[in-house]
């Protein structure tokens, strides 16, 4: 493409020490991982089993973990600590938002959610006062189906998991990042409800310009959702390519492996988009009888 990578890494690692630096012994949790995001907006997506790495890999383009070697350039700009040019914190955090595996544990249970949005929109400076960032915040909820009506005064214990994952992304929305880095997003919440959740990140990308790096161990949600899939296997990525051609031309054991985990691909997501259906349906019908 023509205009500057979303996201450039280039061969990063990340070397875990146990015991003293003589004596103990080293563990690469992340070994020499290249991949690059155009300015298209899309969703990347990074699939493995537990200990595969995708979780380091997301911390450190998070700038949670300092990668032990190699780059990462945000928008053609660096984000590691060892150049002195790199994105300051405030910029990085506009332009570049998580979404966590547990969105019971993304917010505080002693604020009703609400404050906590508007905290995020004013220290973000993407508001100045109460009444604009209430503006903001509402904006983003009614973008993922919710409202600032709907949810004010409430806990997060007053939630189900699908709707404080769905306040999740819409606190993920108010500062409008380029990027957002989602970890296991759909793992936690209620299986019927995942395939909303799934075609709202893909709705984000098509309306709002937004790309995602989706952390995923489940290939068949990889598959309909993403334009780009990385396999990864103890630290390294064995297989990339878009999903079509991974899935049905795979190189790897590994990538089979993770195939034969699932039945189908399209059975399971045959059935899941039936539930979807089903769920917008009656919730269609629910809105309809509120405002009648």
């Amino acid at each position: 493409m023509s205009g500057t990578p979303i996201l450039e890494v280039d061969g990063i690692g990340r070397i875990y020490r146990k015991g003293g630096f003589f004596s103990g012994s080293a563990f690469t949790a992340v070994d020499n991982v290249s991949f690059t995001m155009s300015d298209t907006p899309q969703v990347f997506s990074i699939v493995g089993e537990s200990g595969s790495g995708k979780t380091t890999l997301a911390r450190m383009i998070l700038r949670l973990v300092e990668p032990s070697f190699g780059s990462i350039r945000l928008l053609g700009r660096p984000l590691t600590s060892r150049y002195k040019d790199r994105i300051d914190n405030l910029e990085f955090r506009r332009l570049v938002q998580p979404i966590f595996q547990n969105p019971f544990e993304a917010f505080s249970a002693y604020l009703p959610v609400e404050d906590y949005l508007r905290r995020t929109a004013i220290n973000l400076k993407v508001a100045s006062s109460d009444a604009e960032a209430s503006d903001v915040c509402d904006r983003a909820l009614r973008s993922v189906g919710l409202s600032l009506e709907r949810i004010r005064g409430k806990y997060i214990r007053q939630f189900s998991g699908g709707e404080l994952q769905r306040i999740s992304v819409a606190r993920a929305l108010i500062p409008r990042p380029k990027l957002i880095v989602a970890d296991e997003p759909v793992s936690m919440v209620d299986a019927s409800l995942r395939m909303s959740i799934v075609n709202l990140f893909r709705q984000i990308v098509e309306e709002q310009g937004v790309s995602f790096i989706y952390i995923t161990h489940d290939l068949s949600t990889a598959y309909y959702l993403s334009d780009q899939v990385s396999i990864m296997n103890r630290g390294r990525v064995v297989e990339s390519g878009v999903p079509t051609q991974i899935l049905d031309h795979p190189t790897q054991d590994y990538t089979r492996e993770l195939m034969a985990a699932i039945p189908t691909v399209d059975e399971r997501w045959s059935e899941l988009a039936a539930i979807d259906a089903q769920y917008r349906t009656q919730a269609s019908r629910s809105t309809g009888a509120t405002s009648t």
